[in-house]
């Protein structure tokens, strides 16, 4: 029985190590670029947040106000222009004293 050796020849890697200097720069931009807009939507997010707070403060001061109002004519149903107060159809009002 013969014994072989695999013999393992020194082969050459022609394959390149880097990307081109241009490449790179190309690459570091868009990449620079997409952080720059993730960190802007982030900065937006967190206005859009606030300001839904503050809607909902908002919100809370209407809902006060009408109250109010149910309380004091019987009716919360205002027109904001004129200020005229629309009651119920049937004429009926139910002041909350």
């Amino acid at each position: 029985m013969t014994k072989t050796k695999n013999k393992k020849e020194d082969i050459i890697d022609l394959k390149p190590e880097k990307v081109t200097e241009e490449q790179l720069k190309k690459i570091q931009d868009q990449v620079n670029r997409m952080n720059n807009f993730q960190i802007e939507v982030g900065i937006i997010e967190t206005r859009k947040h606030a300001l839904l707070h503050q809607i909902g403060s908002i919100q809370q001061e209407i809902s006060e106000t009408q109250e109010e109002l149910e309380k004091e004519y019987g009716s919360a149903d205002v027109n904001i222009q004129t200020g005229e107060i629309k009651y119920p159809e049937n004429g009926e009002v139910d002041k909350k004293d």
